[in-house]
């Protein structure tokens, strides 16, 4: 595939990745992966994403600094690191076409998820099920970065404010991501090609992130989630057909 090709799945991704670190919690962040993988194979695709959401976490940090939700940090930190061993450890064991195949569950899997309603009375922080539902985000972020899923069926049941929520998601990947560098580095996923690539696309984030902060307090979330998921299944299920 030329470089125009890979550009034109890549730059939509990025800027979505920007997007959703900006201002919508990670809703739109999955989408990256699976649009990428469609042009390059999935290892690269993810190695070019790690660098770029890091770039992401530390470019929207500002807007939500401080005002994430402590308790349930303290739950979840601990289960991202469970999960980033484990994914660590098996990530060599996991072929290509494999992850590609996984990265097409975990998408179409967001989509079902946005489905389900959420319950009509908050539900207080249950840290067994948050340690667990965390551990699950740690390892598909680290093999996909698609650690969103797991962390909203955490989250979502809460039902806390909306500033609270988004601060809180972009603490914990911005965290989960920092430490993912270390285990990415030893795999050897970081190579110049990847590096590159990485660095190009790179503008693009603030961009996004700006355009998601702006976009906040403007735009019809409902509708946004529908079209943005809408996407996510196509790509998922293009991802599947092509490694099957």
């Amino acid at each position: 595939m030329t470089l125009a090709d890979l550009l034109l799945f890549a730059i939509p991704a990025i800027f979505l990745t920007g997007l959703s670190k900006g201002g919508f919690g990670g809703a739109l962040g999955g989408i990256a992966v699976p649009l990428l993988a469609l042009a390059t194979s999935p290892k690269q695709a993810v190695a070019v994403m790690l660098p770029i959401l890091c770039l992401a976490d530390v470019v929207g940090l500002k807007a939500y600094f401080g005002k994430w939700d402590t308790a349930n940090l303290r739950v979840m930190l601990p289960g991202a690191l469970i999960g980033i061993g484990i994914g660590a450890l098996t990530f060599e064991l996991l072929n290509e076409n494999l992850i590609g195949l996984l990265i097409g569950i975990i998408a179409i899997s967001f989509v079902l998820m946005g489905l389900l309603k959420s319950d009509p009375a908050p539900r207080p922080l249950q840290p067994g099920r948050g340690l667990l539902l965390s551990s699950m985000a740690g390892f598909t972020s680290f093999v996909a970065h698609a650690g969103g899923p797991p962390v909203m069926m955490h989250l979502l049941p809460q039902q806390l404010d909306k500033l609270r929520y988004v601060a809180t998601i972009n603490m914990f990947f911005l965290l989960t991501n920092a430490l993912k560098l270390i285990p990415y580095t030893l795999l050897g996923q970081f190579t110049r090609d990847n590096l590159l690539l990485s660095l190009m696309l790179a503008p693009i984030v603030p961009i996004g992130v700006w355009t998601g902060l702006w976009l906040q307090s403007r735009i019809n979330h409902t509708w946004f989630y529908r079209i943005a998921r809408l996407g996510m299944l196509v790509a998922g299920v293009q991802l599947i057909w092509k490694n099957i």
